[in-house]
């Protein structure tokens, strides 16, 4: 098997590299945020999606096109390193990592809460720890054990999570009441962002499975397919779920707010119905984890490589395996640890903000490689219509992080800071060696 000069190998097709970005990216989100949106937009909800639609569509086109020119492991960090340089690069890495594990950690906890509803015995406290790292430890032995293992389990589960949600989007239609999607009021831009900021939860994640960009088959043609068939299909998904859930349980679809599709299946198909469904939630963010730590490890592996973090041991492959083990035990320990002590609304809202941060950063990258490399390469992709997309994706981006709180602006900024003055140490302390 041919391998790359990181010493790890393209084992990865279109199929399971789209696999892998509609693993990460339908998590916990589209089972809680139904009725988070309904009770901000009520049947104008469907606003709310299409904006986010619009604006991952856009950015996910900008991550397709530089995915195309830059194909080592690593995905948003390499994009913007190897862009602006290791100042930003280090900057990336830490948001990047910070957003995964938060949202991980939300997830996990959203994951045992969710079993809470069928079996009560899970809600303890002591029990919760446990599973946590029963949970993140299997994850990460079945992904030091290879990419083709861990590729097994992420396309096993999002076929098994797709079914449930797809079950109830096509049964749920005769219990629709079109009486309850009429749409009265057209919301305010300031009402659409604000929500967009809650709802765009449920549609990060796609940065993540590009990590593995370095395990690719065929990258330039195969990282932009891939893109395009999870970003369409994730979009319609979502749109019909919120359509159909809105549409049988009308107004009362805000105060289900811990499990809000299990509740509309219980509607049309009674208690049996709403078990499935809850175990279908389960499932799909035990694929949303399993996805995570296969991808997110790779960016620790790339930036240890590129001395970004100087901690030597991140960039270690195993040699029987050819995974960067190290990388992941790492990153597993630290989703373990998050999930025990955060909460799953916290954590969302970090992991929102920082990856959006990101996405500014992977657009902006777009418009510095076009300047800087204009003859174009073979089976490279381009994004029609000039700058136009990154642009746009740029404003929409700032737009969007205009609609956070005050404390959270001023809680990043410090951050930042803080970031800045560690990375500048970093660098004086390893000239003085």
């Amino acid at each position: 098997m041919k391998e790359t000069n990181e010493h790890l190998k393209r084992e990865v097709g279109v199929m399971g590299l789209s696999a892998n970005l509609v693993n990460i990216i339908i998590g916990a989100g589209i089972f809680a945020l139904p009725a988070i949106v309904a009770a901000g937009l009520g049947s104008s909800s469907i606003y709310a999606y299409l904006f986010c639609g619009l604006l991952i569509t856009l950015v996910m086109l900008c991550f397709a096109e530089i995915g195309s020119k830059i194909t080592t492991s690593g995905g948003a960090y390499t994009y913007i390193q190897s862009s602006f340089g290791p100042y930003f690069g280090f900057l990336t890495v830490i948001l990047f990592v910070l957003s995964a594990t938060s949202a991980d950690a939300a997830v996990a906890n959203a994951l045992v809460d969710i079993i809470g509803t069928i079996f009560p015995v899970f809600k303890s406290g002591t029990l919760k720890i446990f599973i946590f790292f029963i949970l993140f430890g299997t994850l990460a032995f079945i992904n030091v054990k290879g990419i083709r293992e861990g590729m097994f389990v992420v396309k096993t589960i999002t076929i098994t999570k797709l079914i449930p949600l797809l079950l109830l989007v096509i049964f749920s239609w005769g219990e629709v009441s079109l009486d309850h999607l009429a749409i009265n009021s057209v919301p305010t831009i300031e009402d659409i962002g604000k929500i967009s900021l809650i709802l765009f939860f449920a549609f990060q994640g796609a940065e993540s499975g590009l990590s593995i960009s370095g395990e690719v088959k065929d990258p330039t043609k195969n990282i932009p397919r891939a893109i395009f068939i999870s970003v369409v299909g994730v979009l319609i998904l979502y749109i019909l779920i919120q359509t159909v859930s809105l549409g049988v349980l009308g107004a009362s679809l805000a105060t289900y707010k811990e499990n809000p599709l299990s509740f509309v299946a219980h509607q049309v198909f009674g208690p049996v119905g709403f078990t499935i469904i809850t175990i279908g939630a389960a499932i799909s963010m035990l694929g949303n984890l399993s996805s995570e730590i296969l991808s997110i490890p790779r960016v620790l592996f790339r930036a240890s490589k590129d001395k970004v973090i100087p901690i030597n041991s991140l960039s270690k492959v195993h040699h029987k395996f050819s995974t960067p083990y190290i990388a992941i035990i790492a990153y597993s320990i630290s989703g373990f640890l998050l999930a025990t002590f955060g909460g799953f609304q916290q954590m969302a809202i970090i992991s929102s903000a920082s990856i959006l941060l990101v996405y500014l950063g992977v657009t902006l990258a777009v418009i510095k490689q076009r300047r800087k490399k204009l003859i174009r390469t073979k089976n490279e992709f381009r994004i029609p219509g000039g700058y136009l997309v990154p642009i746009l994706s740029v404003m929409i981006i700032v737009w969007l992080l205009s609609n956070m709180e005050r404390q959270e602006v001023i809680g990043f900024g410090v951050s930042l800071t803080i970031l800045t003055f560690i990375y500048f140490l970093k660098g004086i302390i390893w000239k003085k060696k």
